[in-house]
């Protein structure tokens, strides 16, 4: 074994073999750096959410103060909110729809007057410059926007699933994030990229739903009302589970589709309570857009005409066409074989972006900001040309009499949002050019004619368009701008789908075949390829068409797109969290990782603090580490002696090897040597002796033992115990029972107000803090580097029993893998102390311990060690 580590780490020295030892690929899954050229691992330094509640003394006291009719005073206050929450998402929509129609309708009644004029004139050039003047002039806003607030780029679905599975994003659900996306959409739609707004609306809606509830606001200090109510990430999880639902919902008029898609691409927590409210929540989102809609575009208010941003329509046969079919079971096969070539072309996609997304993030991430403006800006240029050059040289011109609208399209066509739906530029008279019609229309538009309108596009143009449509999609999901991909990929699959149709009846002659049902399979099998959703998206497309027949052929070629897709990379959401390096928690683990204990993934070098501890202890502790929640502990002197001979306890007592001695060495190294910046005798005589033993000759053996033992030599001394220095090193390593957890906010909050007691003094003159102060400065509490030293007296002792979470879950050193990440995913975790069999705390879990990189690199070492 010694031979064989020996060449592991030759090998590693040396720079050329691609052989790693675990514990350097322990590390640098620890520090998220990159391994190889395709692998990003997890980075460290995003925070947790905390969805586990604190059982305190001051939560007590407000349960204690609560009757039958505050608690149901405090359900109708959470009703009302939920339901603000769906109507202000709703209103947000409404402004987005309102001014990108009136954006986009400004720029193609200018440019479609100037390239008439110039086609018999010859001066198209003057119109592409025109279309360019107005494109770029939208991205440019939009990516200055971006700028300002950059979690605002992109379509926010990946952050908003981030922060539901656990992770806080920095800055994902601010009021300057919600301004920026919801002005910088609009402005990138009416642009001419081929973008989409309904994924910044589900990210617009979550906004809402974390910031409506606070009364207040980070951005806008002034903005700030008495609202104790709802200041836990328990509570403002479930109201973005709520605005999400309600973005999808405003989105594509689908509320049961939006209550999906946050049970299933969004919250990782879920109960029968909170299903009902996020329902209330996208019903409300879904009528008061559909309100204000109806009665602005209609002047019938009360009539409830259009439920959401994007309508597919009705679709139906021709009332004197007797053979017409919307689908047949023998369409089943075509839709299966659709559904493969679906899952293909969203890999393909999904492959070409990830390499793009790279690319970015290593030549254009580093430099100037404004680069990202004129990337941003160089897309836009080559977006405009192509279709405008695609449409003057690729179009066919046609014969106006040849399309076959139905009602319902012809209803569509006359909507006020577009200009007309048939294009002539570049044709002759009473012809229109195909091409044109797709490129010079809103993206709405054009999948309202693949859907409904017949015998409209040539496969020439159809099979042009697509790969134009493809090619350019991929290339602009990912630049500064905020866009979103759902309406891309609809259109992107409903080109193919309908040129499948074309195929099918001219050249195999199935005359019988509806092109509006094949148009909408093909857009379902390319989305579902992309984003590999699979309940929430059948559930949308079948409130968006409103036709549950629909529901079986949509169902299969969106299961066969996800197997397809599945088969050779994950879904564009999930690619874009892992560039990130964002540590995000799946939904269970491998098999294999059951050979692993919560003894192997722990944290054995625990940072802990007394029931009773100085400040000058509480203050060096946080000023000398990262943590955001240390172990509550008494020490157990019962099995001081036995523990100290060496004997085995009735737990497990878990053997360290001493292949990551030295590792662990070197970081206990560095963290003593921190710890002398603080003026503290204590902390001066622990890193002196650390250092004198450090060259001795028992230095591995006392490493061994202080692993073993595992505990840290951290100065949270007993108001009535002599001073360290008379201690020895053994000494500082006894036993210690847990007693429960104690957050870095909570313990910053209390230096602050100064809650603490003197020498001479009971701990019951301590001053108590309400449940009100201790969560007064949520979200953000303050830090303890902005803590004023000179306001504190170092030797005044700090009682944090009663504020400590005294019931947080545990597991046993012995539990296997699956049911920790079980436990620690559907409880909301952030922290999971592991406690053995006579109540010693013997390491913490966190989600760093539970990421597939962790533990797949335990996993080797665990196997090399057997």
């Amino acid at each position: 074994m010694a031979c064989c580590r020996r060449c592991l780490c030759c090998q590693c020295c040396c720079g050329e073999g691609e052989t790693r030892t675990p514990e350097e690929l322990l590390q640098w899954t620890i520090l998220g750096e990159t391994h190889g050229e395709d692998e990003i691992l997890p980075r460290k330094d995003y925070e947790s959410l905390d969805y586990d509640r604190c059982i305190n003394e001051p939560f007590m006291e407000v349960l204690d103060g609560m009757d039958n009719k505050k608690a149901r005073k405090y359900e109708v206050v959470k009703w009302i909110v939920v339901f603000a929450i769906g109507a202000c998402t709703g209103l947000v929509g409404l402004f987005v729809d309102f001014f990108v129609g009136l954006f986009s309708h400004l720029k193609f009644s200018i440019v479609e007057k100037c390239v008439e004029a110039c086609t018999e004139k010859g001066c198209l050039a003057l119109s592409l410059l025109e279309l360019l003047a107005f494109n770029m002039t939208f991205i440019f806003i939009a990516s200055v926007l971006v700028l300002i607030e950059p979690v605002a780029a992109g379509s926010g679905i990946p952050e908003i699933k981030c922060y539901l599975n656990g992770v806080k994003i920095p800055g994902i659900v601010r009021l300057r994030t919600f301004v920026c996306k919801a002005v910088g959409v609009l402005f990138t739609v009416a642009g001419g990229l081929f973008v989409g707004k309904e994924g910044p609306m589900i990210h617009s809606g979550a906004i809402v739903g974390a910031g409506l509830p606070q009364f207040q606001s980070i951005t806008f200090k002034k903005i700030r009302f008495n609202f104790p109510y709802f200041r836990t990430d328990r509570d403002k999880r479930d109201f973005v589970s709520a605005g999400a639902a309600a973005g999808v919902a405003a989105a594509f008029g689908a509320p049961i589709g939006g209550t999906l898609f946050s049970l299933e691409e969004g919250s990782s927590f879920w109960n029968q309570e909170l299903t009902w409210k996020v329902l209330f929540c996208s019903m409300s989102a879904t009528f008061t857009l559909n309100f204000f809609r109806s009665g602005i575009l209609y002047n019938s208010w009360g009539s409830f005409q259009l439920p959401g941003l994007l309508n597919f329509g009705e679709f139906k046969c021709s009332d004197s066409d007797k053979k017409c079919h919307l689908w047949t079971a023998v369409d089943l096969a075509f839709f299966v074989v659709m559904g493969i070539f679906g899952g293909l072309l969203g890999a393909l996609f999904n492959c070409l972006n990830k390499r793009l997304a790279k690319y970015r993030m290593r030549n254009i991430h580093p430099k100037a900001k404004f680069v990202r403006v004129l990337e941003s800006l160089l897309v836009t240029m080559v977006t405009t040309i192509v279709l405008f050059v695609a449409s003057m040289t690729l179009g066919e011109c046609r014969d106006l009499s040849s399309p076959t609208n139905t009602d319902n399209a012809t209803h569509v066509s006359n909507s006020e949002d577009v200009n007309s739906t048939i294009k002539t530029f570049f044709c002759p008279n009473k012809t229109y050019n195909d091409m044109a019609t797709l490129f010079f229309n809103p993206q709405e538009v054009a999948i309202h004619q693949l859907f409904h309108q017949d015998s409209t596009f040539s496969p020439v143009s159809l099979s042009i368009f697509f790969v134009l449509y493809f090619l350019l999609a991929c290339w602009t999901y990912g630049i500064s701008v905020p866009s979103g991909l759902f309406v891309p990929s609809l259109l992107c699959g409903a080109a193919y789908g309908r040129l499948v149709a074309n195929i099918l009846k001219t050249y195999i002659g199935m005359d019988h075949v509806y092109s509006g049902t094949f148009a909408l399979v093909g857009a379902a099998s390319f989305l579902g390829g992309v984003v590999r959703m699979t309940i929430s998206l059948t559930v949308i497309l079948i409130e968006s068409t409103n036709e549950i027949t629909y529901g079986l052929p949509i169902m299969i070629t969106l299961m066969v797109a996800k197997w397809t897709g599945d088969f050779f990379n994950k879904g564009i959401y999930d690619i874009h969290i892992m560039l990130r390096g964002v540590p995000l928690l799946e939904w269970e683990t491998e098999v294999e990782m059951d050979k692993l204990t919560a003894s192997d993934i722990m944290e054995p070098n625990l940072t802990y603090v007394y029931p009773h501890t100085r400040i000058q202890s509480l203050v060096s502790i946080l000023r000398t580490t990262v943590y955001h929640a240390f172990p509550v502990v008494t020490e157990n002197r019962g099995n001081e002696k036995e523990f100290m001979k060496g004997n085995v306890l009735i737990s497990n007592n878990i053997r360290f090897k001493k292949s990551s001695i030295l590792t662990r060495a070197g970081e206990q190294r560095r963290r003593s040597q921190s710890m002398k910046s603080y003026p503290s005798s204590e902390l001066r005589n622990v890193c002196d002796e650390l250092a004198g033993t450090e060259q001795a000759e028992e230095a591995e053996d006392m490493l061994q033992q202080m692993l073993e033992r595992r505990h840290v030599p951290y100065p949270n001394l007993y108001p009535d115990q002599s001073p360290s220095e008379e201690w020895t090193m053994e000494e500082r390593f006894r036993p210690l029972t847990f007693h429960g957890l104690i957050l870095r906010s909570q313990l910053v909050n209390l230096l602050i107000r100064g809650v603490c007691y003197a020498e001479n003094q009971s701990s019951a003159t301590q001053p108590r803090l309400s449940y009100t102060e201790m969560t007064e400065d949520y979200p953000r509490y303050p830090d303890i580097h902005d803590l004023d030293l000179a306001l504190l007296n170092p030797r005044m002792i700090v009682d944090v029993a009663p504020y400590m979470n005294p019931c947080p879950y545990t597991v046993s050193p012995n539990t296997r893998v699956s049911q920790v990440f079980n436990l620690f995913r559907t409880m909301g975790l952030r922290h999971l102390p592991v406690v053995n069999a006579v109540g010693e705390i013997v390491g913490i879990i966190t989600r760093h311990n539970l990421t597939q990189e962790f533990l797949l690199a335990k996993l080797r070492q665990h196997c090399i060690t057997i």
